[in-house]
């Protein structure tokens, strides 16, 4: 089991990844968590070796939908230096109950580094 832990300046939780469902995406995700994976960083153009999840906010956070993170500017535009392909279950995702983490992006293989996670059931 895969798991990726969030420290917060509001506590703490869990979630699952689902490499089954998922692989280059939890892939991704778990590199950039880990400084496995090299990034450009947004706000300068260096080239990053180092976790890039530490320090993070959540930079969007909609009551009764979802909070969003993952950005190192922190502003929502920012990203990792490269973007990669949709990965979704047949039938597509399904965020039928809140704490589910998916990738978030700006359209159709945007990827990079920014997710969000469900508050609630959410159906769109």
């Amino acid at each position: 089991m895969t798991t990726a832990t969030f420290v917060t300046s509001m506590g703490s939780f869990t979630v699952l990844l689902m490499p089954e469902h998922a692989p280059k995406t939890v892939a991704n995700f778990v590199e950039l968590a880990t400084g496995a994976r090299g990034w450009t960083d947004p706000r300068d153009g260096a080239q990053k070796t180092e976790p890039l999840y530490d320090g993070t906010i959540f930079h969007r956070v909609i009551e009764d939908f979802m909070i969003q993170g993952g950005d190192p500017t922190g502003t929502g535009t920012g990203g990792p230096g490269y973007r990669f392909e949709d990965e979704c279950p047949p039938g597509g995702p399904s965020f039928d109950r809140p704490g589910l983490l998916a990738m978030a992006n700006a359209g159709p293989s945007t990827n990079g580094c920014q997710f969000f996670v469900t508050v609630t059931p959410t159906a769109w």
